[in-house]
């Protein structure tokens, strides 16, 4: 073994290209979208997808706004030849939708491929062949003249069998199948050579597709590649240049990005990245990516979960939960200080009231792709107190005076260390009730309670339920619930201070529930209590958190 195997990996080809414009450009608007899903996706599954599967993902493909979508490679197996027929013949295919085929650059397997197109309104023949040095040494033994002559007597044929049908609109896409490392003079060259042949006009438009077959270099190499062609063609009236990025160095949406910036018209992919190796450019991503800086993609992921349910369905292989966007986790964040920062960045545009979005942590608003905001704060030991405050104020409507947040995150805390799991949103709601007396059998009840003025003071009487026992107790003092305190410190022989209360109401309406916090402490103690109260009358709701506080002082 080598003592550093890296020295058998040559460095790939950067080509000097000083001319580029790209680095200072910006993406204004989204490219053409094409879906390889059905072929490039589903050739790469462990268990390709039978036509039901395919019909399924094709209708949802259409659903999310794609106009082009590569369908099948007919000449390959019959089951593909038999779903090109199915998606004509049984008019799956909306007029406003092109599908494509690919094929290579082989007489028989074109004229296949061209009969399975029989019927179509409009179509996009993808032929494609291998140029790069690697593949004409290693693979096919042919020089750079026998390759453009292969690419441009395909290219011939595809034009000939087209014009035999004239009912069709066709259209014919061309792939130096490795773009991206053949040598920048000879990839314009076949593409020139494709190009002359084929006449490109706009009733017989042509796409020159420019993989990154596999990734072997970073994604600004491969922007002026594409920008150095772009520039160097001679006409390019009628010709649309498209990427099929992979994904070999994990760079497949930055590829496509920058490509587009060096003026990549069109972007062929997957739904999630899905694809031979590491699969292809995520298509998900490269959209939602343009959507988070004001650019419509034009496709649509308004219910992106449904899209993952049909992906995994479909190819039978899961979406990380950690996938952008598209993932189960995505939006969820598990750290305190991220929690916090979110539940300030919502509280801070609801004051502002715009609609804007600058959110901490969250590039983009989850309902945008049909998500709630139930999972975007989740909690487990490693969540301060705003995570469990935002639970119980986005799904109780609660809002948990500072001292009651902290007070309840370390509870929660003891009981996320104690599991070593995170803690679902009922468990938090169960375990706020049972700590702060918002339950049906409270150990220290209001029964009923009257109340008067006497000179400055206000006088109450009220009749209590503690444990099996009714109470009656009598107090005075400068309001109600100072009045309560009172009564309360002779029933029960303690000292208590009042340190905090606040309520407030639990919906727009006058009749809403009216919420009470309290907080108290004994001179005898350094520990506080809390008592919360949910009731129909504010002042109901005061007293009867003030006994929920005492509740837990007297079985302290």
């Amino acid at each position: 073994m080598l003592d550093n195997p890296a020295r058998k990996y040559p460095a790939a080809h950067i080509i000097d290209y000083p001319q580029r414009t790209w680095p200072v450009k910006r993406l204004q608007a989204p490219p053409r979208w094409c879906s390889t899903d059905l072929r490039d996706g589903n050739q790469a599954l462990a268990n390709p997808m039978d036509a039901q599967r395919k019909l399924t993902f094709f209708k949802h493909l259409i659903a999310c706004g794609f106009k082009e979508i590569e369908v099948a490679f007919p000449a390959a197996s019959e089951v593909d030849f038999a779903f090109v027929r199915l998606l004509i013949e049984e008019n799956h295919i909306p007029e406003d939708v092109t599908i494509q085929v690919m094929t290579p650059a082989r007489p028989d397997l074109i004229e296949r491929t061209i009969v399975s197109l029989n019927g179509a309104s409009k179509a996009i023949v993808h032929v494609y062949n291998a140029t790069a040095p690697i593949f004409r040494e290693m693979v096919f033994q042919k020089d750079k003249a026998e390759l453009i002559a292969l690419a441009t007597a395909a290219a011939k044929q595809v034009r000939q069998l087209c014009e035999q049908s004239p009912q069709t609109d066709w259209t014919l896409q061309y792939s130096p199948e490795t773009f991206c490392f053949t040598e920048a003079d000879f990839a314009l060259e076949i593409c020139e050579a494709v190009a002359q042949v084929w006449g490109p006009e706009p009733k017989r438009p042509l796409i020159l597709n420019l993989p990154t077959t596999v990734e072997v270099n970073t994604p600004n190499v491969f922007a002026d590649q594409v920008e150095h062609l772009m520039r160097s063609f001679s006409d390019l009236k009628s010709i649309t240049i498209s990427v099929h990025p992979h994904n070999d160095r994990g760079t497949g949406v930055a590829t496509a990005e920058m490509a587009m910036l060096a003026g990549a018209q069109r972007v062929e992919g997957c739904l999630f990245g899905n694809g031979e190796r590491t699969g292809n450019v995520d298509l998900v991503t490269l959209a939602m990516n343009l959507y988070t800086q004001g650019v419509h993609p034009q496709l649509q992921f308004a219910n992106i979960r449904q899209t993952v349910e049909i992906v995994e369905q479909c190819n039978q292989l899961p979406v990380h939960p950690r996938h952008p966007y598209g993932g189960s986790l995505v939006f969820t964040a598990f750290s305190g200080s991220h929690q916090d920062a979110i539940k300030k960045g919502f509280a801070h545009r609801a004051r502002l009231g715009s609609e804007a979005w600058h959110i901490p942590y969250l590039p983009l608003d989850p309902q945008d792709v049909g998500c709630s905001y139930e999972e975007v704060i989740r909690v487990n030991s490693q969540s301060g107190k705003s995570g469990a405050a935002w639970l119980l104020q986005e799904n109780h409507g609660l809002r948990l005076p500072r001292a009651l947040q902290v007070d309840f995150s370390q509870h929660v805390q003891q009981q996320t260390e104690q599991t070593g799991k995170e803690i679902s949103q009922a468990q938090v709601w169960q375990l706020f009730r049972s700590l702060y007396g918002v339950l049906e059998n409270r150990p220290l009840s209001l029964l009923h309670y009257t109340s008067e003025p006497r000179g400055a003071e206000q006088h109450v009487t009220a009749t209590l339920r503690y444990g099996e026992e009714t109470l009656s107790l009598q107090g005075q003092g400068c309001g109600l619930l100072s009045a309560l305190s009172d009564g309360v410190q002779k029933a029960f022989d303690c000292v208590l201070n009042i340190m905090d209360y606040q309520e407030h109401t639990l919906g727009p309406q006058s009749s809403s529930n009216a919420i009470s916090y309290i907080q108290i402490a004994s001179p005898s103690s350094a520990i506080t209590h809390f008592g919360v109260a949910i009731e129909t009358d504010a002042s109901k709701a005061a007293l009867q958190a003030l006994l929920n506080a005492v509740a837990d002082l007297i079985r302290e």
